[in-house]
């Protein structure tokens, strides 16, 4: 099976990341792609530090997935995940922010998170959207 997960600014980092782990471990092929915020969400709610860069913040986030996860740079429209006539099987956007979930329900495409959604839609794979959980913790 192969999946695609995108990865954007909202709250939900652990759920992402035993999301990734789960998927490899049940033999998928993941491929992940993390927006400028979707990594400092990453980088603080995982490991406790904003300012680590990018490619350590991946690194970590990937470790344990092993072989089974490919990261694609937010740009790379070449990304197998960009076009609707790649064999794939699901896409989620984990944790996925409002702004995100706006631009896919009106059709932009302002990176590869937005284009695969797009792409998803397109070929009737709907892609499942985990919003923000911030509002839970309101209301504790």
């Amino acid at each position: 099976m192969r999946v695609f997960l995108g990865i954007t600014g909202a709250s939900g980092a652990p759920y992402a990341a035993r999301l990734v782990d789960s998927l490899a471990a049940a033999e998928c092929e993941v491929g992940v792609c993390a927006s400028a915020a979707g990594i400092q969400v990453l980088a603080t709610e995982l490991y406790g530090d904003p300012r680590l860069p990018r490619d350590e913040v991946l690194a970590r986030f990937t470790e344990r997935a092993g072989d089974a996860v490919t990261v694609f740079d937010p740009h790379d429209y070449s990304a197998p995940y960009a076009s609707g006539s790649a064999r794939v099987d699901g896409y989620v956007v984990c944790p996925c922010s409002m702004a995100t979930a706006g631009t896919i329900a009106t059709g932009g495409e302002a990176n590869l998170v937005h284009r695969a959604a797009g792409a998803g839609r397109r070929v009737r794979r709907l892609p499942v959207l985990d919003g923000d959980r911030g509002h839970d913790r309101d209301r504790r």
